[in-house]
């Protein structure tokens, strides 16, 4: 009896609300994750509005002509959707191996590279039915990015190079080493002013999806971040690499193979990342040629920030970013404005973003860890 008595005693000396607190502590992480990434972005956005009236310029008018420019019709939707396409795939070079503890910011080297690859690799493939080499291509183009971005995880696992600096010199090679061969000797002899390898061919070209008329890109893009989220937060592997990149020493002790498995990151996430190159190769320029390097390895690095390294909110925020830059030049005609000014916008969203940083776990509502004190204050 005494023994039966004592729960219900405890039970009943809990404070009010005691049973919901896993809930609400849950509700509230989630709610942290959400709320600080939208502040900052709401406050780099008042920020860029501020430098705008200080030009003399609107603020009002630049968000009527994003929201025009980006979403505000059909064809606005399908081009932003469209530039979001790549974003995706760029977010995700930063985001896996971020959760390992690294920052690899060269996957605008991988796309590049990616894109290199596929249309160099139509050309042998070019009596091949499509089912077959369509793939081969894409394959190349993986194997590209996950070269070169791996060679960024074997420095820093095997050599201890950071893997910041090094993946973004090694991107700066990869550039002009695509350049080298573009203009010398995959260059098109057909191509006078604007140096591209050989055409891929039309049989190797990709059409749009269906309905939404954007290419094939957007729905590998969306089907990558759901396989990297069930890859990092559903598996062993996944949850081994957060166990590295929350303490290398105490994984190492565990007998997790560290090194393996940043190698094996970064160069899924170029691989993901020379996708990228490769819709744009094959679903929309048709060769590969300077504008490969477009910028979308970079503004793929604010998207995967925003997204707090999440798969699954890369999504969204790259369809955000995607409308504001698929209206640049809508903003340049009707403000007079330089092209470059979304590129300040993007860049201080990118600083307030890193800022935020400092502010998680310091607001109590979303952090179940300081309502110890009110429940010790609640009296019996």
């Amino acid at each position: 009896m005494v023994a039966d008595a004592a729960p219900s005693k405890l039970a009943a000396d809990r404070p009010r609300g005691w049973t919901s607190l896993p809930l609400r502590a849950w509700l509230a992480r989630r709610c942290e994750a959400l709320a600080i990434p939208v502040g900052a972005a709401l406050v780099g956005f008042l920020l860029f509005g501020l430098f705008l009236a200080a030009l003399g310029k609107s603020p009002l008018q630049l968000v009527d002509i994003v929201w025009r420019g980006g979403f505000g019709s059909p064809f606005a939707l399908g081009n932003s959707l469209q530039r979001a396409a790549p974003l995706l795939f760029a977010a995700l070079c930063v985001a896996l191996p971020a959760r390992l503890g690294l920052v690899v910011i060269g996957g605008e080297g991988a796309i590049v590279l990616g894109g290199l690859a596929a249309a160099a690799a139509a050309q042998p493939l070019a009596g091949l039915p499509a089912l077959l080499a369509v793939p081969l291509m894409a394959g190349a183009a993986m194997l590209a990015g996950a070269v070169w971005i791996g060679a960024v995880g074997w420095l820093q696992a095997y050599r201890n190079v950071n893997a910041t600096i090094s993946s973004l010199l090694l991107s700066y090679i990869a550039i002009a080493l695509a350049n080298h061969l573009i203009e010398g000797p995959l260059r098109d002899p057909a191509s006078l002013n604007k140096p591209s390898t050989l055409p891929v061919g039309e049989a190797f070209m990709l059409g749009p999806m269906p309905v939404i008329g954007v290419h094939w890109g957007l729905g590998c893009g969306i089907l990558a971040c759901v396989i990297a989220y069930v890859l990092m937060d559903r598996t062993t592997l996944g949850f081994a690499a957060r166990i590295a990149g929350g303490n290398v020493r105490a994984a190492q002790i565990q007998g997790l193979p560290v090194g393996r498995l940043i190698v094996g990151f970064t160069a899924l996430g170029g691989a993901f990342a020379a996708l990228a190159g490769y819709f744009e190769v094959a679903a929309v320029q048709g060769n590969a040629n300077g504008t490969l390097a477009a910028g979308y390895g970079y503004t793929g690095i604010l998207v995967a920030f925003l997204a707090r390294q999440n798969p699954l909110a890369i999504m969204p925020v790259a369809f955000l970013l995607g409308g504001i830059e698929a209206s640049s030049g809508l903003i340049q005609r009707r403000m007079q404005l330089p092209d470059a000014t979304v590129l300040v916008l993007e860049g201080l969203l990118f600083l307030i973003v890193l800022l935020s940083e400092t502010l998680y776990g310091r607001f109590k509502p979303f952090n179940p860890h300081l309502w110890a004190q009110k429940r010790e204050a609640v009296p019996a």
